[in-house]
């Protein structure tokens, strides 16, 4: 019976010991206060219009030492979209760009997260207009560091292209000069910060 014992505590022993050799990601919160999702078009083929959503949310669960237990997944609402000019906004929102209507939410979820060098791939799938395409987004995830305000805190930043014809944005006008009235390529800049739940 004694030997019973010592197998049975030398067994949680072992399975406490295997246990805690793993990392678990943590969970952090998206702190919007100090955080952009941006966006910008040629325009006319001469110069850039730049715009933001305001209205995003989403759940970041990460640590360096536990990629396959990290993820990340953003949603963002389309009707927020902010250009500065309400005019070429509500034409933005409507069926010929982003259809809010219809498609109210865009998202991004991650597959896989990899170290490559100082940066991070996130791979995972991107729905725009009812249209998922999967594709891997270079960004440089910062920290965990100490808050002075409290909370431990990390940061991800990330800038990449995407052609808007592939989720089905296709509203365009050729000019006289056989210019493209807005560029196909959209450049996205997003910043998060998010703070330790």
């Amino acid at each position: 019976m004694k030997s019973v014992k010592v197998l049975s505590a030398g067994f949680v022993l072992t399975v406490g010991l295997f246990l805690s050799s793993f990392v678990w990601a943590d969970d952090y919160a998206i702190d919007k206060v100090h955080s952009t999702v941006g966006f910008s078009v040629k325009h006319l083929m001469v110069s850039k219009t730049n715009g933001v959503f305001k209205d995003y949310d989403g759940t970041i669960k990460f640590d360096s030492n536990d990629l396959a237990g990290s993820k990340i997944e953003i949603t963002v609402q389309t009707a927020s979209i902010d250009t500065r000019m309400d005019k070429r906004d509500e034409h933005l929102k409507g069926p010929e760009f982003l259809d809010v209507t219809k498609f109210p939410a865009m998202t991004f979820v991650t597959k896989s997260i990899a170290k490559d060098g100082d940066r991070y791939n996130l791979t995972g799938d991107l729905t725009i207009k009812g249209v998922t395409k999967e594709i891997t987004i270079p960004a440089e995830i910062s920290g965990p560091v100490n808050s002075p305000m409290g909370g431990t805190v990390i940061g991800i930043d990330a800038n990449f292209k995407i052609n808007r014809q592939d989720y089905g944005v296709s509203f365009n006008k050729t000019m006289d000069n056989g210019g493209l009235m807005v560029s196909d390529d959209v450049s996205v800049d997003v910043s998060f910060e998010a703070g330790k739940k």
